[in-house]
């Protein structure tokens, strides 16, 4: 390593902006999530009974649902007494055509994919006149949860792909470089495995540079990115709990560790392969 000094530096940078990208990529991913679970559990389903519908047999009835996470009867006068409070003028016209609001059976679902079909399910049993779930707003929500999470997950693939491939090359070039004294090693008789060895401490503890550079970069910046977030848009749930981000940063860390020991095996391999 010292004996190359240019191309370790070159590839302990490539890995280490790697992994920091990497990072960035995982805890975005988990805040996204974090965020997209919080409005999942505020979506609701409403249904709203006939005049004389036994409104408690229909609760028990959805509470055995198994999408259905939580259930509630709201009486006509709740009903009433929140509109009158959100709306002070709907009292005027209570005055006037008495009470228009129906004994209304509000359920919150485990995923907002599920709206649909609790909803459906809901309006086929007796005695429900209606059922509102937000369908203007919910399905277009659930199409592009998907997609950003399969983007999340679509870039994490793709940066392990590049960090593998970058250690694959870096050790390509440095067996390369040290080719004569390869080939020396050989004509003396030594094993394929003695070769390997050096390039893959070498693979190993760039791993470990790399890992350490990225989190000693990378959790500072979070934490401090975090703080702001928090204090300019308090509704976004950022995650700060040290036990859900320590098994990220460690496995970013241990991630390094072992690109770059299988990266340097897989290249030593193949290049001593390529010579035989």
């Amino acid at each position: 390593m010292r004996g190359n000094f240019t191309a370790t530096l070159a590839t302990l940078m490539t890995m280490t902006l790697t992994l920091l990208m990497l990072g960035f990529v995982l805890l975005l991913t988990l805040n996204v999530n974090r965020t997209l679970e919080q409005l999942e559990s505020q979506v609701e389903v409403a249904a709203f009974l006939n005049t004389g519908t036994d409104g408690a047999a229909l609760l028990r009835q959805v509470q055995g649902f198994p999408q259905v996470r939580e259930a509630r009867l709201v009486s006509s006068e709740q009903v009433l007494e929140e509109m009158t409070r959100d709306s002070p003028y709907a009292r005027d016209a209570v005055a006037l055509v008495g009470n228009p609001f129906p004994t209304t059976l509000r359920m919150r679902v485990g995923r907002v994919e599920d709206s649909r079909v609790v909803a459906s399910a809901v309006a086929r049993l007796p005695g429900v006149q209606d059922v509102e779930y937000g369908a203007g707003y919910v399905d277009p929500t659930v199409r592009a949860l998907t997609a950003i999470r399969a983007a999340g997950y679509g870039l994490v693939g793709l940066l392990l792909l590049g960090t593998l491939f970058n250690i694959l090359n870096a050790v390509r070039v440095a067996m390369y470089a040290r080719r004569n004294e390869i080939s020396v090693m050989r004509l003396l008789g030594a094993t394929r495995g003695f070769i390997r060895m050096p390039h893959v401490i070498e693979g190993v503890l760039l791993g470990v540079l790399a890992g350490a550079v990225a989190l000693a970069i990378l959790t500072p910046a979070y934490f401090g990115l975090a703080r702001r977030v928090q204090l300019l848009a308090p509704v976004f749930p950022v995650v700060t709990d040290p036990a859900t981000l320590t098994p990220i940063l460690g496995g970013v860390a241990l991630l390094g560790i072992t690109i770059g020991l299988l990266g340097s095996l897989f290249a030593s391999r193949r290049y001593l392969q390529e010579l035989e």
